[in-house]
């Protein structure tokens, strides 16, 4: 039960629109993860951000554990953002998208709703 209550405690959701930011309050990224793809059936009919700036200098294997769920996502044609601070941009896997500001993150998701309304 307390690993339920953990969870349950690992994230803070804000809706705007079409878009779910979710920021990990608790600086547990196995479990910010877990919740993520629990709750995903929540988030699937909205563009998302994913807000790990809370963390400092993850690992790009730390970074990839998101792929899986980001793939799902862009599948349904939506947007899945990753706000990472601190990290080689280059360094990482260009099929994930990182940015280092939720703005930055807010500013893309407005240019591929452009994209996708005019059919690219």
């Amino acid at each position: 039960m307390a690993t339920t209550n953990l969870l349950l405690e690992t994230m803070k959701v804000d809706q705007r629109g079409n878009t779910v930011a979710i920021k990990d309050t608790q600086g547990d990224l196995v479990s910010f993860l877990m919740k993520i793809t629990h709750e995903y059936k929540t988030f699937e009919k909205h563009n998302i951000i994913v807000d790990i700036s809370l963390h400092k200098g993850l690992t790009s294997k730390e970074l990839l554990s998101f792929l899986p769920l980001s793939k799902i996502h862009k599948k349904s044609k939506k947007s899945f953002i990753i706000v990472a601070r601190e990290i080689d941009f280059h360094s990482i896997s260009d099929k994930l998208t990182l940015v280092p500001t939720v703005l930055e993150a807010q500013d893309i998701i407005e240019m591929e709703e452009i994209e996708r309304d005019l059919g690219f």
